[in-house]
């Protein structure tokens, strides 16, 4: 789809709007005692708080005032279609077990995509005040240490390599195998961390995360913010993974393949 200047103009701002309501929203409980959280109908204690919704509503607030006539699909409040060609895919918080438990990893994710993938994303991190965007142009962070270009770091080997996935199982125990056969290899492994991981080889901190069972929400605007500062996202299969399901990023091609390769020994 041809995105003009004016039109990617307006889909920035729009998209920073968003990240700005979902702040207010996200903050007005953070850290809140006792804040009530509901369990989803899955295997592993996944919650939805009223943060969550709230965030959420306030953002299609904004996209109906804004952009009424393109699609949206939202965590909580799932699928509505649109004309445009162009839909909008909201997170209204990644990594609500953080946001419980009160760490500052957790973020808000917004993108915009047409039919061939993402074209611009915000990962934003309410409490530190920390934006990282990609996409359309645009690979930057800005926070309290002011702004700064995103850029991946330099290639480098897997035994030099830091790797971040949320949950030190991974998903299956094939693919949790599957992982561990990466991390034997990778000079530092650590965990837990959500959104925030993706951010941080967009900033050029670490090299690789690999997670599974991840939805579209989770991973587009990820996908194109890391994208934009040099780096690369696919599934275990080195396939387009703007869907989700199984995640491999990367800060260069050659650790990709690298990683690839062991995922799938």
């Amino acid at each position: 789809m041809r995105i003009s200047e004016t039109l990617a103009s307006e889909l920035i701002a729009t998209a920073h709007e968003l990240a700005d309501v979902a702040r207010v929203a996200t903050l007005s409980h953070f850290r809140t005692r006792d804040l009530a959280a509901e369990t989803k109908e899955t295997a592993r204690f996944d919650p939805v708080t009223a943060a969550d919704r709230l965030s959420e509503e306030r953002m299609r607030e904004v996209l109906a005032r804004r952009r009424p006539q393109d699609a949206i699909l939202g965590e909580e409040f799932g699928a509505l279609d649109g004309t445009s060609g162009l839909t909008w895919v909201l997170d209204p918080i990644d990594g609500t077990r953080s946001y419980l438990a009160g760490t500052p990893t957790w973020g808000v994710l917004i993108s915009v995509r047409d039919a061939e993938g993402p074209l611009f994303g915000i990962i934003d991190q309410p409490y530190i005040g920390e934006r990282f965007e990609g996409g359309l142009g645009r690979a930057r962070v800005t926070g309290p240490m002011g702004e700064a270009a995103l850029a991946v770091r330099a290639t480098r080997p897997l035994s030099q390599a830091i790797l971040f996935s949320t949950f030190p199982e991974v998903g299956t125990p094939e693919e949790g195998a599957a992982f561990r056969r990466v991390a034997s290899g990778a000079k530092l492994v650590r965990y837990g961390t959500d959104c925030y991981a993706y951010a941080l080889i967009a900033a050029g901190q670490i090299d690789l995360v690999i997670e599974a069972g991840l939805q579209a929400y989770d991973v587009q605007a990820p996908i194109a913010v890391i994208e934009a500062a040099g780096g690369i996202v696919t599934d275990w299969q080195g396939r387009p993974a703007h869907e989700g399901g199984r995640i491999l990023a990367a800060a260069s091609r050659e650790l990709h393949a690298e990683a690839l390769t062991l995922l799938n020994a």
